[in-house]
């Protein structure tokens, strides 16, 4: 196998091992701790070596490692992504009664997901649960490994439009089937699957997820297919670039993993929140730096928000704008828009394609078509706290907030390469607005 397709198949067996927010976060710290990361605890004094790696979660489902370095700290390169996609959430109280012969769960969507793709599929439930012990209160991943749901589609004698465009309603169409009536509930189920008592069950945090393994495929296997791809390839793969990086002297390298990127990041573990700012903070103070010192980094630092992009449809081609059309295989794309739902300009833009060029990587750019609005990222969202100079970039994929979103085999290699190369030399902002690259 080639080594982009090792990657590729690298990729898709951390997707298959990470079916929620709460999973990414554990097994990257897995990942930092096997490479010799320390883990930190926010309630905690910190006291950090020069030249010392740390990490740190805040909410079970975001992270920040940190790379330090042994001279005084001179700025921050920072990588952001995030650990959320689209999903159904399952309600609190989650069982519904169908004329007392079938069970169905209540859901509610998370992010603005393609309905139609979660249906006819085997799906599954993971998350957290919280189990209460001796008036105690502990959290657990929670994984139900089995076909344990599905949503059935309505037949089509009984809807003879639904194939000229349907409009689906979550109440009304999305709810999984679970059980027959009288069958065991589903706390009993998720107890058994958890090896609890059902009395120990305090609460959950439950999505449903998308029990189809990835797939690498196509007629030289170019493809690769699988859930979550948004955002876990872009995560994975600056993850890889992260650790493979040899640092900078004087540079604070930083890597992030947001949660709640679909709905807003208006949380506390949220790109919106102070973790970053915190972590930033923390690390000058406890390198014995000031807040100015810290003040003066966040001026000379630069970060790569990575969050995946539109690739032109080979069936729906209008779609995508008349001069930035970004293809599969291309390379990664630098993320452009006048109304800063992206936060690239010009030079920041330049730094990126600087980065690729020496990496040896082609690029790409993306403009959303005039005449359509597209999503936002956590660039501009995470500037609200720590304002660094920042570029927004992403690989380009296919049925993006799908069940089962496609992307190229050569893309993730090619994003590794990039953020090794990021970590591996300094980014500086100078006083007169151009940047310094020192490869």
């Amino acid at each position: 196998m080639r080594e982009e397709g090792r990657t590729a198949a690298a990729l898709l067996e951390f997707i298959s091992k990470s079916p929620s927010c709460y999973h990414v976060a554990a097994n990257m710290s897995d990942i930092l701790e096997k490479a010799g990361f320390s883990r930190l605890f926010e309630e905690d004094t910190w006291s950090l070596a020069p030249g010392g790696k740390y990490y740190v979660t805040r909410g079970g489902s975001s992270l920040i490692a940190v790379a330090l370095p042994r001279e005084r700290v001179s700025g921050f390169q920072i990588a952001a992504s995030h650990s959320d996609s689209p999903a159904l959430k399952v309600k609190e109280k989650g069982e519904i009664s169908v004329d007392g012969r079938y069970v169905k769960l209540s859901v509610e969507r998370y992010g603005g997901m393609i309905m139609s793709s979660w249906l006819d599929r085997p799906l599954s439930l993971a998350g957290r649960i919280w189990l209460e012990r001796e008036g105690r209160l502990e959290s657990r991943l929670f994984c139900a490994d089995r076909d344990l749901l599905l949503i059935p589609s309505l037949a089509i004698h009984m809807d003879r439009k639904v194939n000229e465009g349907h409009s689906y309603n979550v109440r009304k169409d999305l709810q999984p089937l679970f059980s027959m009536t009288g069958e065991k509930s589903l706390s009993q189920v998720i107890a058994e699957e958890a090896g609890l008592k059902p009395e120990e069950l305090a609460g959950c945090d439950l999505f449903l997820y998308n029990r189809m393994g990835g797939s690498i495929w196509g007629a030289q296997e170019s493809f690769l297919s699988s859930p979550r791809l948004d955002d876990q390839q872009c995560a994975w793969a600056s993850l890889e670039g992260f650790l493979k990086g040899e640092g900078s002297p004087g540079r604070v390298m930083v890597y992030c993993v947001f949660d709640n990127e679909e709905v807003g990041s208006g949380t506390r573990q949220g790109a919106g929140s102070t973790f970053l700012r915190d972590v930033l903070e923390r690390v000058v103070a406890a390198l014995g730096g000031s807040r100015e010192d810290y003040l003066r980094a966040v001026a000379k630092s630069f970060l790569i928000s990575a969050d995946n992009a539109h690739g032109v449809h080979p069936n729906q081609g209008d779609k995508a704008d008349d001069t930035s059309r970004p293809y599969l295989n291309g390379g990664p794309v630098i993320k452009y828009s006048a109304n800063q739902k992206y936060t690239t300009d010009g030079a920041t833009g330049a730094v990126f394609a600087a980065l690729c060029r020496r990496a040896g990587v082609p690029c790409q750019v993306f403009h959303n078509r005039p005449d359509m609005e597209g999503g936002s990222t956590l660039g501009n969202i995470s500037a609200q706290q720590v304002p660094i100079p920042s570029v927004d970039v992403g690989l380009p994929q296919l049925a993006m907030h799908s069940a089962y979103e496609t992307a190229g085999v050569q893309d993730t290699a090619w994003l590794v390469q990039v953020f090794a190369k990021f970590f591996s030399c300094p980014v500086c902002g100078e006083r007169d607005g151009s940047y310094r690259l020192e490869f």
